[in-house]
């Protein structure tokens, strides 16, 4: 007898009701209707296809953009009894075949697919074959050349309407814009849709900006005064391992989790963060999809992010059981320049696509006309130093070519060399006056690299070569003779880029055939940066209602935010007392911001706005040291 969606909930998740909207979207899958969910971070999307899945017959076919988001999802499967199985990059076509005749033989009621696999004719056929009673694709947002992280191969969802014309589509996002919802339903060619969206509003998170000269020890108080799991986000793997260092180090149980770390490590240092032996978790944006700690009471943005829809989400993990939880970016004067260096000006514009395109094929001499299907192992950094062009521009030009099929990259194409010295520094200086021919290159990574010695550090061998006036062959015996007496942890990738070029030589042809496309999505990303920078500057408005406003929604000022908090102006006369007391101070000692807040029995908030006045007023000045002194 068939049970219903209330029984399969109870029976493998344990709650009796569901929350929010997910009856309805529930309901109108089962009702063979095409649904857009829009659902907030930690919104419970996963149970909107999955109790559907098991309350009918067949398997349901789930898209889903990230490894790690969907071996989550098959390992929770699995753990509640219910079989499924995973077809991602990377596994042999035999093992692939075995695990589609798995699909429809083998009683299985999921089967996670990435976008790229889709693509695949052999998939797509056994995808004919089988009954399929449900199509999810998580993370819709992807389809949308106007969402903040659009993945061109996500374009080939809809081929799935082909495949199995009579059935049910559910896409799933915690963050869409108007835009990018309307782009969804176009490209997934909803028939006969509904929209269901929840209010992305999280009224037990209190979002705030701290504009702070000392971030990293802001972050150790943040994290200090917190009683329960933090997550930090910073956009470096060395800035990942630097924070987590010092917060061990100031007495905070951190572990650090990014892209480049072992499926081991990753495992126990997950492992050790959910069952709260580590209370902080120092990460790139790799750690958090699929990750549902319900106790998160503070999620801090170390770095500004990329755009709303990325800092909205990953600030979403925190306050997943519905109790106070804070939501904070940690920003100075300096990181506005930062993220426009980082994000806008390695932007790559249509003229420098032209120019990377046409000396990639001289740089091989093809021909025009010719070069298509041809492989070619390139050296990345020979490359653009014969050119002289900027790495990190040539590295996303050879991106936005990748995405538009003009080449095909390695799947190594974005892994790097990286070195770690273990050796104490009199232990290194003593191997050196015994090993004087190796001292040039090891002096010149040391004058290269600052931190090598207290954490992992990407390493550029053709520049170290440069600078050392010695081959790349000659570094790389220096340092795995290091590695071999473990005075260093090296680990060592090819600096060659294996490349396909996919279309025949035609030059600027080739580029404007994308061009117009690759204008909006740059002008995309640049007004993403702008977004996120008003938000960041933002004097004015409530942040909740600012970041609400952004998805579309309208809401009133939550009274908790930083904004809101400032609004309740302090008493001039308080004000006028705290800036004699820090000038009385000043007048004894210079003194950071810090000291001050040490020293005066005053509000945080309320000594950082006399100091304002102060300076403004030429008071008082900030000197080479960062701290304030008297005006002469």
């Amino acid at each position: 007898m068939q049970k219903s969606p209330e029984e399969i909930l109870e029976q493998y998740w344990g709650f009796s009701t569901f929350r929010g909207s997910q009856k309805q979207i529930i309901n109108s899958v089962l009702n063979k209707q095409d649904v857009l969910a829009l659902l907030p971070t930690g919104g419970g999307k996963s149970v909107c296809y999955q109790v559907p899945a098991l309350v009918q017959e067949g398997i349901c076919i789930v898209i889903s953009p990230l490894v790690a988001l969907i071996q989550n999802q098959v390992a929770s499967l699995t753990a509640k009894g219910i079989k499924a199985i995973a077809i991602t990059g990377g596994i042999p076509i035999d093992e692939v075949i075995n695990l589609l005749d798995n699909c429809l033989y083998g009683n299985y009621k999921f089967l996670y697919l990435s976008p790229e696999r889709l693509q695949q004719e052999m998939v797509r056929n056994r995808i004919q074959q089988m009954n399929v009673s449900l199509v999810a694709v998580d993370e819709a947002h992807c389809i949308s050349q106007w969402g903040h992280d659009f993945r061109p191969a996500y374009l080939e969802c809809s081929a799935i309407r082909t495949l199995v014309p009579q059935v049910p589509l559910l896409a799933l996002t915690a963050t869409a814009t108007e835009q990018v919802a309307k782009d969804i339903v176009e490209n997934l060619q909803f028939k006969n849709h509904s929209t269901v969206k929840d209010s992305f509003a999280r009224d037990n998170i209190v979002f705030k900006v701290y504009r702070k000269e000392d971030k990293k020890y802001s972050l150790k108080e943040l994290c200090n005064k917190a009683t329960k799991s933090v997550i930090v986000y910073v956009r470096t793997r060395r800035l990942a391992h630097e924070l987590s260092f010092y917060l061990n180090e100031n007495n905070c149980k951190a572990a650090f989790f990014h892209g480049g770390i072992s499926k081991k490590d990753k495992k126990e240092r997950l492992d050790l963060w959910l069952e709260n032996k580590v209370q902080v978790m120092v990460a790139t944006n790799a750690f958090g999809m699929g990750i549902d700690k319900p106790d998160v009471q503070l999620v801090v943005h170390y770095q500004i992010p990329d755009s709303i829809e990325n800092y909205f989400q990953e600030a979403g993990r925190a306050g997943r059981d519905g109790k106070p939880a804070a939501a904070i970016v940690l920003t100075n004067k300096e990181d506005e320049n930062t993220v426009k260096n980082q994000f806008v000006n390695v932007l790559p514009d249509i003229s420098f696509v032209k120019l990377l395109y046409n000396k990639l094929s001289n740089y091989f001499q093809i021909p025009y006309g010719m070069g298509n299907d041809e492989t070619y192992q390139l050296n990345f950094n020979a490359f653009c130093d014969t050119y002289q062009l900027k790495a990190m521009l040539t590295y996303n030009g050879l991106r936005v070519l990748d995405q538009n099929s003009v080449i095909a990259l390695s799947e190594s194409f974005s892994r790097k060399t990286t070195i770690q010295f273990l050796a104490s520094k009199q232990q290194l200086f003593s191997y050196l006056e015994h090993n004087q021919s190796n001292a040039p290159i090891v002096q010149t990574i040391l004058r290269t690299y600052g931190g090598v010695f207290e954490h992992e550090t990407k390493l550029n061998m053709f520049l170290i070569a440069k600078k050392a006036n010695v081959t790349e062959q000659q570094v790389n015996s220096v340092l795995e003779e290091l590695a071999k007496r473990e005075f260093i942890s090296y680990k060592a990738q090819n600096n060659d880029i294996e490349l396909t070029f996919l279309v025949p030589r035609e030059d600027d042809r080739t580029i404007n055939f994308f061009g117009k496309k690759l204008k909006e999505q740059q002008q995309l990303k640049i007004n993403n940066i702008k977004s996120m920078l008003a938000y960041i500057n933002n004097s004015t408005q409530c942040r909740n209602k600012l970041l609400l406003k952004y998805f579309g929604e309208k809401k009133t000022d939550c009274g908790k935010c930083d904004i809101c908090l400032q609004n309740n102006t302090i008493d001039t006369d308080v004000l006028k007392l705290i800036k004699q007391d820090i000038i009385s101070l000043l007048k004894i000692k210079t003194a950071t911001s810090r000291v001050l807040i040490k020293e005066l029995a005053y509000k945080e908030d309320n000594i950082i706005e006399a100091l304002q006045h102060l300076l403004q007023d030429n008071y008082i000045i900030i000197n080479t040291k960062n701290e304030y002194e008297i005006s002469r």
